[in-house]
């Protein structure tokens, strides 16, 4: 076949595609074809927009470095990431909803012990943080993993300071009584990176890339659906305009806030902190392949 019009050619290339060897990659290199020649039929892009929209993802791809995922970034922002975590996450039962990774994750966080403090010399508040990870109807699970991460008082991850070590980042794990705590600094509400291109992006599309203070939590146990989640200071002022569309009431949580003195550890301190308390509770890996099937 040959001289496709605007019409023909989503058929043509439907047609070359349908050769693919392995059933899934035919799927979803149809529904590609399907979608985006009915999205550039309906936008009816210049050959000068085409040029912009090439330009924007190869910029996109030059930004990437191994600390920076702007191609992340650019699902969360429009809002892809938290369709996928809805699709693959659509619990009928009570446990702990998830949310987006983000790009701040690193692998293999270094692990300490319950009780330590992970804020090294960051300045901020002191908060103390406890929580239990249990099945959905209450039994604790012990030796689970708990990946934890944040930004420090100005808004920034570790890994956005050149040279900086890992801090306010660590993997614990649970006690016989499904317990973990530690120490750390009361995260704040951070722009996400937007000196790029999802940042003109935003611009264009009169957003603000803004996200609500927030710890994120990563938690695994055999037998049991890995958790990838966050808890949100309640109050903040981004919790409605979250810029990657992440928030859910369950997740959010009061930080209370305590004065100088003993705390719950047995730990003195010198000025007020806060607390955050939350209780997690992990699907069944057969109830996730299930709802798969």
């Amino acid at each position: 076949m040959r001289n496709f019009d605007q019409f023909t050619i989503t058929q043509a290339v439907l047609e070359r595609v349908a050769n693919a060897p392995d059933a899934r990659t035919r799927q979803i290199s149809e529904a590609l074809v399907r979608h985006l020649h009915d999205f550039i039929r309906e936008v009816r892009p210049t050959q000068a927009e085409w040029e912009q929209g090439i330009a924007f993802l190869t910029a996109t791809g030059h930004i990437c470095t191994g600390t920076r995922q702007e191609f992340i970034l650019l699902s969360d922002t429009l809002g892809v990431s938290m369709l996928v975590d809805a699709i693959n996450h659509d619990h009928q039962q009570a446990v702990t909803e998830s949310t987006v990774l983000g790009p701040f994750y690193v692998e293999g966080p270094p692990e300490q012990p319950c009780g330590s403090d992970i804020s090294g010399d960051l300045p901020g508040e002191p908060m103390f943080a406890s929580g239990t990870v249990r099945t959905a109807d209450g039994t604790p699970l012990a030796n689970a993993i708990v990946d934890v991460w944040h930004s420090d008082e100005d808004g920034y991850y570790d890994v956005q300071h050149e040279g900086e070590g890992l801090v306010a980042r660590a993997r614990f794990r649970t006690d016989e009584a499904g317990h973990f705590h530690f120490w750390s600094i009361k995260p704040a509400a951070y722009p996400i990176p937007h000196d790029g291109p999802v940042g003109k992006m935003l611009q264009a599309q009169g957003r603000h890339p803004w996200r609500p203070a927030h710890v994120h939590f990563m938690i695994e146990a055999p037998g049991y659906e890995k958790l990838v989640t966050h808890v949100f200071v309640a109050g903040d002022a981004y919790l409605d305009s979250d810029a990657v569309f992440g928030v859910k009431d369950s997740l959010i949580c009061d930080f209370a806030v305590h004065p100088a003195g003993a705390a719950p550890d047995g730990r003195v301190v010198d000025r007020p902190w806060c607390e955050l308390t939350y209780d997690f509770r992990l699907n069944p890996v057969s109830n996730a392949a299930s709802r798969a099937a």
